[in-house]
């Protein structure tokens, strides 16, 4: 059985695990005491909405991070899914679907008018996922980068 729960700073360190796991899944260099860092400035500002997916035993095998935005254009509030990820064992048991579906009821409760997200082209296994979902793919805008450094 999978709970779909709000995540707390007593989660910090299994937190710090999963996001290491997820950056991993993006080619990323682990750094567990960054990812520690990060998650504790988002717990601090209170400035992202995060669920984690946990088992009947306690261990939490997903988690998905919201970041709160508005939209000029609709004159409301539209989230970003900026993050999904669920640990391998766990993965093609409904823990990705019940994530999301938990995000897309938190952004409702909120008021939220729209939910956004962008995936790697080749990641045909999330689109399947959210496609199965409801979301549409964006045809209609380019998305741009820019990196600042």
């Amino acid at each position: 059985m999978i709970t779909i729960r709000a995540a707390t700073i007593n989660d910090l360190d299994t937190l710090t695990e999963l996001l290491e796991g997820y950056r991993q899944f993006y080619q990323q260099p682990s750094d567990s005491g960054a990812a520690r860092d990060f998650l504790q400035q988002r717990f601090r500002q209170a400035d992202s909405r995060i669920l984690v997916s946990e088992t009947s035993d306690g261990a939490l095998t997903g988690f998905v991070q919201l970041y709160p935005g508005v939209s000029t254009v609709g004159l409301n509030a539209r989230w970003t899914l900026n993050d999904l990820f669920v640990v391998p064992e766990s993965r093609e048991k409904g823990t990705g679907r019940a994530l999301m579906e938990a995000a897309t009821q938190l952004a409702r409760e909120h008021g939220v008018a729209r939910l956004i997200l962008m995936t790697q082209v080749e990641n045909e296994r999330a689109q399947q996922l959210y496609e199965s979902l409801g979301w549409q793919r964006n045809t209609a805008f380019y998305g741009y980068l820019l990196d600042i450094s």
